[in-house]
């Protein structure tokens, strides 16, 4: 038997309004916001500089990690390649754990501390803070600098790559002149990222203006 034949036409509509009006409202997932927390933003990263500041009172380390050894002959090559691979090695985040570079808080060879334009081996805020000692040699420093911030491991003393960056931060340091009015924060640079927020200025997942 057929019931809805039976039944009167307006019925059959009026009972199919009814059904639908108490199913409750249907919901569309609204579009992704671009601008989210989760949105994969290159900019929301922290500054490696921010979490840390290299030069600032952290744990101590052993001195004897990065002083020199007894009877060590640095690396010799040609000082001009030695350069060239040094400049490469000063911008390799590879070197660390933690993905930083030397260039990290040294952007430009310009943020150094006034104390670099003296000759080796001086005093050195973080070398006394971090290691206890009273002065640094250029090739003690760079190891420093690879064990504290870099959280990585000292290079072998008579490596290519530890006499190259040597050679490197030597040349930066014949044209380094030191900042007047206080000491330069080599965590100073601006993050390219901090600038200029391309989701600040105009949120592209927000309801446009009428």
């Amino acid at each position: 038997m057929n019931l809805i034949a039976e039944k009167p036409l307006a019925a059959v509509i009026i009972s199919s309004l009814m059904s639908l009006a108490f199913a409750g409202p249907v919901y569309t997932a609204a579009p992704a916001n671009p601008c989210a927390p989760k949105a994969g933003n290159p900019c929301a990263a922290k500054d490696p500089c921010a979490a840390r500041n290299p030069h600032a009172v952290g744990t101590r380390i052993d001195a004897r990690r990065i002083r020199r050894p007894t009877g060590y002959r640095p690396y010799q090559g040609d000082k001009t390649a030695l350069v060239t691979a040094g400049e490469r090695l000063f911008n390799d985040g590879e070197l660390s754990t933690n993905t930083m570079s030397c260039d990290t808080c040294h952007q430009g060879g310009s943020t150094f501390q006034p104390s670099f334009a003296k000759p080796y081996p001086h005093w050195v805020a973080m070398a006394a803070e971090r290691a206890g000692l009273k002065q640094i040699h250029l090739d003690e420093m760079v190891q420093l600098c690879l064990v504290a911030p870099m959280a990585s491991k000292p290079l072998p003393w008579d490596s290519m790559e530890l006499a190259a960056l040597v050679a490197y931060v030597g040349e930066v340091q014949k044209g380094f002149k030191p900042r007047t009015g206080g000491m330069a924060n080599p965590c100073a640079p601006r993050n390219p990222c901090a600038a200029k927020n391309p989701c600040a200025a105009r949120n592209p997942g927000a309801a446009p203006r009428r």
